[in-house]
């Protein structure tokens, strides 16, 4: 496909809400689909905003083709949710003063978090570090917020003991 550019038409007309059918492209063997995804992967690095489009109208079901199953998405988010709290967890299993499992899980769940906003990067191609200090302390600030709530509802309820001291 010598002269092939990927983009997300509109229509044949290339006027705003009409629709139309692309055609459909077709790859006879391995190598030229290696080299079909070569080509597309370098459009997409370097054109930002037809990748977003074209990650929109996956995202939103715009493509026929792709259609997801609720059952592996609940499946997908349970087992995601699973491994997601285990760093703010286990700790309290390993160690027997409150203390250090609170230090041990607050350590275990910063490195967690940090990982996940350098993996983040991998789909919006952001910078690597900046996006894991972002996630890293964004969480955090959620986190303060969650505690000052319980510290006010506990000294609403009048609670015998103290969390702050």
């Amino acid at each position: 496909i010598p002269s092939f550019q990927p983009h997300l038409c509109l229509n044949t007309n290339n006027e705003p809400g009409a629709a139309h059918s692309s055609p459909r492209i077709t790859v006879s063997g391995a190598a030229e689909g290696r080299k079909l995804r070569r080509r597309l992967t370098r459009y997409y690095a370097s054109n930002p905003d037809a990748l977003l489009k074209i990650m929109i109208a996956l995202e939103f079901g715009v493509i026929d083709e792709e259609v997801r199953s609720p059952f592996v998405a609940g499946a997908t988010s349970l087992i995601l949710f699973f491994f997601g709290a285990l760093p703010s967890t286990v700790p309290f299993a390993c160690v027997s003063d409150a203390t250090h499992g609170l230090i041990a899980a607050g350590l275990a769940c910063g490195a967690g978090l940090f990982v996940v906003g350098m993996i983040k990067t991998w789909a919006t191609r952001g910078n690597m570090w900046l996006a894991a200090m972002e996630n890293l302390l964004i969480t955090a600030a959620g986190g303060a917020v969650a505690f000052g709530i319980g510290v006010g509802f506990q000294s609403l309820i009048g609670g015998e003991e103290s969390v702050v001291r």
